[in-house]
Formats: structure tokens, sequence, C-alpha cells
């Protein structure tokens, strides 16, 4: 590009990417959750950093902040604009800066060649909120002052082109020079660059190289760590509860007895029942009843002897001699046919089992872990399971909470099979977008902690390597079914600078407004029509009325308690 062209593109691109949700406290910037902050709590957070942690320390503190912000930000400057040349999406980094009234920024020099590796630029600075920010709490400095602006330009500049680009802040306000100027270029070609990389290395805040998460994340992968162990995460409440009710038990013979829906991991939970008893050292069998047929069921759990049934051609041990002398897993046991939970019976009570088609007993000893996803106490009056084996396996009870009861677990349950299937997947990311991590949040998850997994794995196959997991991502084509923008967030409109629903036509709106009027209908009375309307398309189901209706979750349950 030659000087005389620098010019910036029409910011129309961003400023539409600019979504305000005021009743839910949220401004989006396309996929990055933004606040607005006032320069006076901004000011009194960088005197506090500098006090404790001294100005070398907070200069590189408020440095890899500005880093981190530029890499995360160079990503979307790639996807924003496809059409844009490619100076004009690099100017998207100093366009962000100004929509964001960090700073104006003038472009003076960009020499840009990818083929020769060479980049070189000149940027000046109109009033940095970083120099507002020292004449407010710390007066001038001996040394440039606009410390998160020259790493958000160290970093966007190096993730968008590819190469590892330093600035220099040549002149500063904050210093008493007349203006804010700041010159970049290839590292190497400044001959302090070693020394200046050093800001971004020191601390754990960011990596500042790709290169290095590589290395760690290949270093994980040829250690490994031992996936069958079982690891119980969680912090909510209702699941440490569980939790501590099942380490209780572990140690003790008694049969014990998962309820919770599916998906809530009641297998992994079995196992650390298993690795915490004195049968740790023996064998763990998992079965599934529901996925067994039947007629084969009992030939499964307790053996066969050969000839007895046809395709019998040899004796076989079942899941219960297998497991002797550990644990076995029974999980779906409301499953069982009714010669099988006779045959549970016995093996529970005496110890002892007979093979199909044998005569002769054998003893075991097995600890049981059952598990059922509906209330066995129904289906024992529906005559669906013996009322006897029920008190058996009844002895110790412990209730496993769904995963929507366990918000505060979300997060860390998604951050635990990202690293798991990016070691699988030999990809690095930069983790989940902050919509990524609210649209989790406001999921339901029906199909629970399987369901969160199984998303977060397909998140991981779509985000390309170095990439921010976004919505998209992890919810696929149902986003666009079940998330329409135009119900999520209100745009700006960027002719009267009004906020409207850029979606909805104002001819309909108008129309509807009229008839409600002319009918003498309360707000009240639309309000609750509209949320009637919702919950019957969805089926009853709130969080799929309230993403219709544009609300969370929680802001619709409360209008419906509240209609009561």
């Amino acid at each position: 590009m030659s000087n005389s062209s620098l010019a910036f593109p029409d910011l129309k691109h961003l400023v539409e990417q600019l979504h305000f949700n005021p009743e839910e406290g949220k401004i989006w910037l396309a996929e990055q959750r933004t606040v607005l902050m006032g320069l006076g709590a901004l000011s009194s957070f960088r005197k506090e950093i500098i006090t404790t942690l001294g100005m070398e320390r907070g200069k590189g503190f408020f440095m890899r902040l500005g880093y981190y912000s530029g890499m995360r930000d160079a990503e979307l400057a790639k996807k924003l604009n496809p059409n844009a040349t490619q100076d004009e999406a690099f100017l998207t980094g100093p366009q962000l800066h100004c929509l964001r009234g960090m700073v104006k920024v003038i472009p003076k020099v960009l020499e840009y060649e990818p083929s020769n590796k060479h980049f070189y630029a000149e940027f000046e600075w109109i009033d940095s909120f970083e120099v507002e920010i020292c004449r407010m709490s710390l007066g001038q400095l001996n040394e440039p002052a606009c410390w998160m602006l020259l790493g958000y330009a160290c970093a966007y500049s190096s993730h968008f082109t590819g190469l590892d680009i330093q600035f220099r802040e040549v002149e500063c306000r904050g210093q008493g020079d007349q203006h804010c100027y700041i010159v970049g270029k290839v590292a190497t070609e400044w001959p302090d660059h070693e020394e200046f990389s050093h800001f971004f290395r020191e601390a754990p805040l960011i990596d500042e190289l790709y290169e290095l998460q590589s290395r760690i994340a290949d270093l994980e992968q040829s250690l490994g760590f031992p996936e069958d162990l079982p690891r119980a995460i969680g912090e909510a409440p209702p699941f440490t509860s569980a939790l501590e009710m099942i380490d209780r038990g572990a140690n003790a013979e008694v049969t014990m007895l998962l309820i919770g829906e599916t998906g809530t991991g009641k297998e992994v939970l079995a196992r650390r029942v298993h690795s915490m008893s004195a049968r740790k050292e023996g064998p763990f069998v998992a079965v599934n009843c529901a996925a067994i047929p039947p007629e084969l069921i009992e030939s499964e759990l307790f053996g066969v002897e050969k000839g007895a049934f046809t395709g019998a051609t040899q004796s076989r041990k079942g899941r219960f001699e297998r497991a002797n002398g550990g644990t076995i897993f029974l999980d779906e046991v409301i499953e069982l046919s009714p010669r099988a939970q006779a045959a549970l019976l016995r093996v529970i009570q005496e110890g002892e089992l007979e093979r199909v088609g044998d005569d002769q007993t054998r003893q075991v000893d097995v600890r049981i872990v059952a598990a059922t996803n509906e209330d066995l106490a129904e289906a024992v009056k529906a005559g669906r399971f013996r009322a006897d084996l029920f008190y058996r396996i009844n002895a110790y009870m412990v209730v496993i909470p769904p995963l929507r009861e366990r918000q505060n677990d979300i997060a860390l349950l998604a951050e635990h099979f990202r690293k798991r299937y990016e070691k699988q997947y030999r990809k690095v990311t930069l983790g989940f977008s902050d919509r990524a991590l609210s649209a989790l949040h406001e999921h339901d998850w029906p199909g629970n902690i399987r369901e969160l997994e199984n998303t977060i794995e397909r998140g991981i196959i779509l985000t390309d390597e170095h990439s921010s997991i976004t919505e998209q991502s992890l919810f696929n084509l149902r986003l666009a079914q079940d998330k329409p923008e135009s119900n999520r967030v209100r745009k700006i409109n960027t002719a009267s600078g009004q906020l409207e629903n850029a979606s909805i036509n104002n001819l309909v709106l108008d129309s509807l407004a009229e008839q409600a009027l002319s009918h003498e209908i309360s707000i009240e009375a639309v309000e609750k029509a509209l949320i009637d309307r919702a919950m019957s398309k969805s089926d009853g189901n709130i969080s799929a009325a309230a993403r219709l209706l544009g609300l969370t979750r929680a802001a619709l349950a409360y209008r419906l308690k509240r209609s009561e």
C-alpha cells in the first residue's frame, strides 16, 4: 500500500457486529462480549497494580493484557470483512481501537509484503485513554505510557501476518511529547527484540508463542493422562453432596443404587466407587442392561452352558463371573427381565448363581453398583420390578443431579473436555469465545454431561487451529434454528443511532400495536399471549421458548412464575 492511499475502510462492517442487549446486561462485538467501563476505575486499577507489582512488572502486566486482546482481534479481523483487500483487513485492528473508544488511530505508513516477509508501519495515536489514565493517577512518566495499546499492536500485527512483529512507542504524550507515535517492524530488525519480548513471556497470563503451546500439548499427549481413572469434576452443592455420599459408601460392601438422568455420569461415579474400595485391584465390569436383548440378558450376566439353546456351542462365563473379586456396574437395571431379576436377587442374597442350562451353582464375590434413570418405586407399583429386589438394591441410594442444576460446573466440564479433545485431535485452540461460553450456560442440556461432551468434541473438530471455539462451531446447524440473531440481540441503527430489532418488520409491529389498542388489550395480556404461544410452539420447553422470545431462560421462568 502506498503512503498516499492510507485510509480506513467504511466502519459499517464493524458497527454491524456491535450488538446491545441491555435487558440481559450484555454487549457483543461479534463473538466477543464487551464491557463499558469508566476511566476513573481503570485509573485506580492501574495505580494499584503498579503499587503492588512495581513499574516494570506492572508495565508487563498491561502489555500482556493488550497482547491478549490483540490476538483475539486478529482472528476477528480476518472474518469480519471477507471482501476487503489485505491492507483494508489489516486496518480493522486500528478501527477496533477507535470503535472501543481507546484511541483515535491515524495510519501513516503501512508496508506489508507476505511473500518477502516484510513489514513496516507507522501510526499516530490521538487522545490515548492510557495517557488520560496516567494524568489522573500517576502523573507524567519518564517513559511511554500506552502499554496496553502497544501490546495490542504487537499481538494484532503478529497474529494477523503470521510474522513476529514488534512495535515501539517512539513518542508519547504521557512522557511529555507532543504526540503518541508508534513504529512497527519484524522483531529481529530491532536490536533489543529479545529483551522486549520478555514482557510477553515473563508471566503466565498469556503465552506469546503458539509454538510453545503446541509443545506443551505434545508433551501432555506423550506423557498421557490416565483417562481410565475416575474424575468427578464439579463444585455445585447438589453434586458435591452426592459425591460425598458416594465416597462414604465406596469402601462398604452394600449394594449402591445411583439415580439420575441419562448422561449424568453414573458410570464414571461407579468407577470411582470401585477405585476407592478394597476391590480396586479386582476387575470392574460395566453392563448396559438396556442394550442387551431380553432373551440374552440372562446368559450375558450369568453365563451359559454348552447346548443350553441353539447357538450355545460352548460354555462361557457371564459378566458376574468375570467381575469376581471386583465390582459390576448394572446400568439401566430397570430393563432386566423378570427371570434376570430373580437371578440377580439370588446373587445379592446368597452370593451364588447358575449359568443358563446348568444345574450347578457357582459362588461369586462381587460388589454391585446399580443405576437407573427411572423411579424404581413406581416400577414396583406397576409390576415391572420385583419389590424384594428393589429393597435390596435400594439400601444405599445416591441421587445424581442433572447438569441443568449444576450451572457452576458447566464451564469446568467444558474446559475438561476441551483439553481432552485437543489432545485427542492434536489441535490447539484459543479456548471458548465469550458468546460460546454464554451459549453453553444458556442451553438446557437434556442429554446432560454426555451431550456437553459431544458438543465440545464437535466444537474442537470444527474449529481451526489457533482459533476460538465459537457458538456456531459448538451448536452447528442447530444454532440457525434455535437462536435466530433477530431474537437474540438488538442492533445499532447506524442511521438514527437508536436501538431496533433488525429482522422484525415495522409494519407488522405497527399493525399489532394498532389492533391491541383498538381492542383495549393490555400490555400484560399481550405479553401473556406471546409467552403462551412460545411455550406451545416449544412443547413446554422453557429454554426453547425463551430463545423464541429473545429472553434468557431465567427471565422467562420469572415471567411464568409471576403470571401464575
